[in-house]
């Protein structure tokens, strides 16, 4: 495969979305092009400090806005859009986190009803030095600080839902969305089943980093500048995300309660697993049951998020991913 094109987005606020489906593209992309594109941060950019209560600066819905869409010609329902990460940089020097009342999974929320005061809501800032790969973490009343890896993600990726659907970009579900897996970094294929016409692909809310799970509900939230390429994979249909990097394969559910987000996950990679390599289906099962790993996405959005990995180097020799497309674009992203 021979890269086509390379696309630079740099969308202003207004052109900023908050759903998958239910929006014009913002511009067009051919398969094997490579996409440069600004996305801003959970916030749309505007708690810059402790004193930027996300209650009194934001405003519903407008939060977790997403970059896109992005019309990807010859995408069709049925097809599978592979998306291949190249780089993701943050584009400022400070991140941002916090907590909010209802919301997150150690508090009360509108799932889980209980009668004990909200949460306080409170901003932590992060220092971002690109140069040395760190993320700086002060306590706002403990006397502690530390620095922490950078380990900058992509927390919401995705396509447009069919039936005519609009979903919030904060709902994880079949068509991606709010994923918020450390697993979508540079260097790793994201597999979206395709709905629409063209796809629709749209994505944002980068996190400097974030633990499995993103317990408060809030990542170390990043505008960033992310690179990608992409490839149409024709008459291949993907029903759950999925991802590959260059030692293992994922697959991506996303339900409530988590437990059925488990189950679809690791349903998925069974049967992934034993279609790429001849496996009996109740031999892959037990294999990734002693093998296999399963991190948490996340457990405080709309729906929660689990993926079922395995390192492919422990599966019997077969076939390829979607015919080899991680490498192919994997090739793509090295340098000139």
């Amino acid at each position: 495969m021979t890269v086509v094109d390379t696309i630079v987005y740099r969308p202003v606020r207004d052109e900023l979305a908050y759903t998958f489906g239910g929006r014009m593209p913002v511009a067009h992309l051919r398969s094997g092009d490579v996409l440069e594109v600004f996305t801003e941060d959970c916030f749309g950019g505007r708690v810059r400090g402790p004193g930027d209560l996300p209650s009194q600066v934001c405003q519903m819905p407008y939060l977790n806005p997403v970059s896109g869409p992005f019309f990807v010609e010859d995408a069709e329902p049925g097809d599978t859009l592979a998306v291949h990460i190249m780089s993701i940089t943050p584009a400022r020097k400070w991140g941002v986190s916090s907590t909010f009342p209802h919301f997150g999974a150690l508090t009360s929320t509108s799932h889980t009803a209980t009668l004990q005061p909200p949460l306080e809501e409170r901003v932590w800032v992060y220092g971002i030095d690109r140069d040395a790969g760190s993320v700086r973490f002060q306590a706002t009343e403990t006397d502690h600080n530390v620095d922490l890896p950078l380990e900058p993600m992509i927390g919401t990726i995705g396509v447009a839902p069919g039936g005519f659907e609009a979903r919030a970009t904060i709902v994880p579900d079949t068509h991606g969305g709010n994923l918020d897996t450390l697993l979508i970094r540079a260097g790793t294929t994201v597999y979206l089943g395709v709905n629409v016409h063209g796809a629709m692909l749209a994505l944002g809310d980068g996190h400097a980093r974030q633990g499995e799970g993103e317990a408060c509900g809030v990542g170390v939230e990043i505008a960033t500048v992310t690179t990608l390429a992409v490839e149409v994979i024709k008459k291949t249909p993907t029903v759950w995300p999925r991802l590959e990097t260059d030692t293992g394969i994922a697959s991506i559910g996303c339900a409530r309660p988590l437990e059925d987000a488990y189950r679809i996950a690791h349903t998925d990679l069974v049967g992934w697993a034993a279609d790429l390599t001849g496996m009996d289906t109740l031999d892959a099962y037990q294999l990734i049951s002693q093998v296999g790993q399963a991190p948490i996405g996340n457990v405080c959005d709309p729906n929660y998020t689990v993926l079922a990995m395995v390192d492919t180097g422990l599966l019997p020799g077969g076939r390829a991913a979607y015919g080899g497309v991680h490498a192919r674009l994997r090739r793509a992203a090295e340098p000139r």
